[in-house]
């Protein structure tokens, strides 16, 4: 039993089972032995790995597109580039190269910005950033960003956002939390809140008995935040994630702990939980500010991009090995099999303008 499932059994001794989306938050962000306040979670060392560590490529390609957006939007200036959830840096730090060789005045004067909740996770990306030769912010949350137009990232943020589930029960929908069993192990119960049918996704009356259903209102809020200052200020976001393009029943949750899954009340404190993104909840709090919101797979997004064009560049003065490598990285980031599909894409616009592979909607 890890420390902290010592002590959320303690807490449901005490208080009764606690929602899914509590005992999720707990796990990640308890402040002494929450998993992203007590860890380095990135790479092959931790305990998985995201997209900018696989290659550079995919960073200069996200820089690229949000430059496409800056200049679609009759380039403001002053603007913000910011990323939100920024893992250890790796991406900002390959945005700002390609941004740098791609207009070194456009470098020069935005302002940049890495939005973090986490100081032990601030502290790794300063060390990342601190040869990037460019001036960088650091902010809890969007809301101190300069009042000007933004330019905004998120990689693998909505996921970690913690979620509510609901269990199919005798014809209606009863919240799913978690409670201790007669040993005093943490186990999965009912609760007695119900769920309004009206806020499912079509065909849930017909869900069998026991199947999950999954809500994400802190998700759509922060969504809803973003694209309310987007809305304010002008601007665009991308926002790239695991997740489905169309609602559904099924239980998305999951532990992942040494590149491995792994039950997800097994190690609370120890393991990253995670849970798909209903993109499209995401588009419909964008659409409700009035912009237009994109969708498209990750594979399709980089090969419009131009994934392979850049890979064949970098192919070019690399040896043998070197361009293994980087036909691997280029499976793993667009491959059907591999993220390419699983991954989908948001870009987040003012209606009528269009940045490729996305068009400007109405």
């Amino acid at each position: 039993m890890t420390r902290l499932q010592a002590r959320i059994a303690e807490l449901i001794a005490g208080t009764g089972p606690i929602p899914v989306s509590e005992y999720m938050a707990t796990c990640l962000f308890d402040p002494q032995d929450g998993y992203y306040t007590t860890r380095e979670p990135f790479g092959a060392e931790g305990d998985f790995v995201t997209a900018p560590e696989i290659s550079q490529m995919f960073g200069e390609l996200v820089a690229v597109w949000l430059y496409q957006a800056w200049q679609a939007l009759g380039r403001p200036n002053p603007v913000t580039l910011a990323e939100i959830g920024p893992g250890r840096g790796t991406l900002m730090k390959d945005m700002l190269r390609a941004l740098m060789r791609l207009d070194p005045g456009f470098a020069g004067s935005a302002t940049f910005a890495m939005i973090e909740t986490s100081p032990r996770l601030a502290k790794v990306q300063k060390a990342t950033l601190s040869e990037a030769g460019a001036g960088i912010g650091w902010h809890e949350t969007i809301a101190t960003l300069p009042e000007a137009p933004l330019l905004i990232v998120g990689n693998e943020l909505f996921d970690a956002i913690p979620i509510r589930q609901f269990v199919r029960m005798g014809g209606g929908w009863r919240e799913r939390m978690v409670g201790l069993d007669e040993t005093g192990g943490l186990r999965f119960f009912a609760g007695a809140a119900s769920l309004d049918p009206a806020l499912l996704p079509p065909g849930a009356d017909e869900a069998p008995e026991g199947a999950v259903a999954e809500m994400a209102p802190a998700r759509t809020a922060l969504m809803a935040a973003i694209a309310e200052r987007l809305a304010r200020h002008g601007g665009a976001g991308l926002f790239i994630d695991y997740g489905y393009l169309e609602p559904g029943i099924g239980d998305t949750l999951q532990a992942l702990r040494r590149h491995r899954h792994e039950d997800v009340l097994q190690s609370p404190g120890e393991a990253d939980l995670t849970a798909h993104v209903d993109f499209a909840a995401l588009a419909a709090a964008a659409r409700a500010q009035g912009l237009h919101a994109g969708l498209t797979t990750q594979g399709a997004f980089l090969l419009a991009m131009g994934l392979l064009e850049r890979a064949g560049r970098l192919g070019g003065t690399a040896g043998e090995a070197g361009r293994e490598r980087i036909s691997d990285a280029v499976e793993r980031l667009a491959g059907p099999q591999a993220m390419g599909d699983l991954f989908k894409v948001m870009a987040v616009l003012p209606k009528g303008v269009a940045v490729a592979p996305f068009d400007g909607g109405n």
